[in-house]
């Protein structure tokens, strides 16, 4: 009874165990991305370039979502339908270290936060300059994965 959690019942173990879950499935969907970005980096796309970030965007979201789905199609574990809050929490850690950001004599040099932001994260042309360029990646890609992965692991628990 005294290792037993009062509000769902479960043990400490139980716990132990599913956190264990929640990482593992968080590291699976990391290195879909990282999966992803080698195959793209292989081809040498122009940095400056649209088309490569934006087929980069929809790849970061649909290979970690059927990775997902068939992961949790195997194993059945309905922790990977939770790692999107891994992405919520990254997202949100990396939004405060851009907003901290010093601007200078740049892209970015008199952006308010929101706009700052905006154009670290979303925009594929002309962006604030901040993160040396790598915003899209790690403010983005990583969290877009993270919840990618989740819907394909709640689409195949589902069925």
């Amino acid at each position: 009874m005294n290792e037993r959690d009062i509000s769902h019942d479960k043990s400490l173990s139980d716990l132990n165990r599913e956190a264990a879950w929640f990482i593992i499935h968080s590291v699976i969907a990391f290195l879909l991305l990282v999966l992803v970005v080698g195959v793209m980096a292989i081809n040498h796309p122009d940095p400056d370039s649209s088309s490569p970030k934006m087929v980069g965007t929809v790849l970061a979201f649909l290979v970690p979502l059927l990775g997902g789905f068939f992961l949790a199609r195997m194993n059945h574990n309905h922790i990977a339908t939770y790692i999107w809050i891994s992405g919520l929490v990254i997202f949100s850690v990396t939004c405060v270290w851009v907003l901290d950001l010093p601007t200078g004599s740049g892209l970015c040099e008199n952006c308010g936060a929101i706009e700052k932001l905006w154009r670290t994260f979303f925009t594929l042309r002309h962006g604030s300059g901040l993160m040396a360029g790598d915003g899209l990646l790690v403010g983005t890609w990583i969290p877009l994965s993270m919840i990618g992965y989740a819907a394909g692991a709640r689409f195949a628990l589902k069925s």
